[in-house]
């Protein structure tokens, strides 16, 4: 699942948003350079080819390891874009473009909001949707609805099939999640049972509470990191904790886990931070730039690798997860300070990364053995994610 906020400030833009999707499935930070193509030779997507353009912009993307496309990202105009996945009564396609590839195709075609929409409903009007969309769930398949924004404003742009339907955000706070917010487009299209299961409306109802009233980077990563009115996962064995958008797998029939976030800050000049990690509450917002490419090893996949940077997190991840409500505040202390030093006065991204590195080391040797307190079922479910990503014993952190 995914939340999606932006806030239309009259200093300009503020966007943010966190990923949300299997629990094992890994996401990577890519940055691809501004490239000149021969339009004759066909763009391999995720599931098809599509026409190439002659000119494509400079990208940052949060890339889930398996697929061509990306759950969010930025480009050199300061364009930035992410998706939720929707469920509507559209119908399940056959393997076409993902809502991840157009949100890629989009960064890479457009320079602000108005381009970038054009760019996704012409490919949508002529590829369509479809396709899986879980590596390791391949009949899991689902519409999209994109959070688009630039300097100047936003707009909200949702789809079910190849129909579509915008709205321009002017100002204030205005959030999607995994529900059609559009209410002329969401009455004639929304399945709204599986918009149930998805938990989507009651999210949205916590991003626009918590991202109103202040404003700012760090109030973005404060929404993002929400866990709810009580300050600590939720759980229902129907869906987790999709009840609230800092999620944490953990139900029979919907199990999603926030697997990276980003916030970016379009008030005159741009500035992005990044996870690159899950769960924003047990990880840190580190600034990057679009034309400033950092080395961080190689590119994770689903199982457990010690030499990536998604996989090292989840020693400190799945750890702290046994008892967010007793080990986050500690932790969020320091974590807080940190951020709050590189918002007033950004060290380079890889200092930036080495710092959040040093954290999670410290945090992790102090605190390797957590008592689980978890439901029952929670910890089975957890187990059982350990064992398929082959995740080492916590005494071999």
């Amino acid at each position: 699942m995914c939340d999606s906020i932006v806030d239309v400030t009259d200093d300009g833009v503020l966007f943010a948003k966190n990923s949300d999707r299997d629990a094992n499935e890994s996401q990577f930070l890519e940055w691809v350079a501004a490239a000149r193509h021969d339009v004759t030779s066909p763009l391999k997507c995720t599931w098809i080819e599509i026409s190439q353009v002659e000119l494509t912009n400079a990208v940052l993307l949060s890339r889930p390891w398996w697929m061509w496309g990306a759950e969010m990202g930025a480009n050199e105009h300061g364009l930035v874009i992410g998706n939720e996945a929707v469920f509507t009564t559209a119908g399940k396609g056959d393997p076409a473009l993902l809502g991840m590839d157009l949100v890629r195709l989009a960064l890479e075609r457009a320079s602000d909001i108005d381009g970038a929409a054009e760019v996704i409903v012409n490919l949508l009007e002529r590829y369509g949707q479809g396709g899986p969309c879980s590596h390791e769930k391949p009949g899991f398949t689902y519409d999209n609805s994109f959070l688009i924004a630039d300097r100047d404003g936003a707009m909200v742009l949702e789809t079910a099939g190849r129909e579509w339907a915008t709205d321009h955000v002017r100002h204030g706070v205005r959030t999607i999640s995994n529900a059609l917010s559009i209410p002329a487009f969401s009455a004639a299209h929304s399945d709204r049972l599986r918009t149930a299961v998805a938990g989507g409306r009651a999210r949205q109802l916590r991003t626009q509470s918590a991202s109103s009233g202040s404003h700012g980077p760090a109030a973005l990563m404060r929404a993002l990191r929400d866990h709810g009115p009580n300050g600590a996962p939720s759980w229902s064995r129907l869906n987790g904790t999709l009840r609230a958008p800092c999620v944490h797998a953990g139900g029979v029939l919907a199990s999603s886990q926030t697997t990276a976030s980003m916030v970016s800050d379009l008030r005159g000049g741009v500035r992005h931070w990044v996870t690159g990690t899950s769960a924003p509450c047990t990880s840190t917002f580190k600034q990057v730039s679009v034309g400033d490419p950092v080395d961080l090893g190689p590119p994770p996949t689903n199982v457990f690798d010690a030499a990536t940077l998604w996989w090292r997190h989840e020693r400190v991840h799945r750890t702290m997860a046994r008892d967010l409500a007793g080990q986050c505040a500690s932790f969020a202390t320091t974590r807080d300070e940190l951020e709050s030093s590189w918002i007033a006065d950004p060290p380079g991204s890889l200092e930036a990364f080495r710092q959040a590195a040093q954290l999670e080391e410290s945090w992790l040797a102090a605190h390797g053995q957590i008592g689980d307190r978890r439901p029952a079922w929670v910890r089975r479910t957890w187990r059982e994610l350990d064992q398929r990503a082959q995740m080492p014993r916590a005494a071999g952190w």
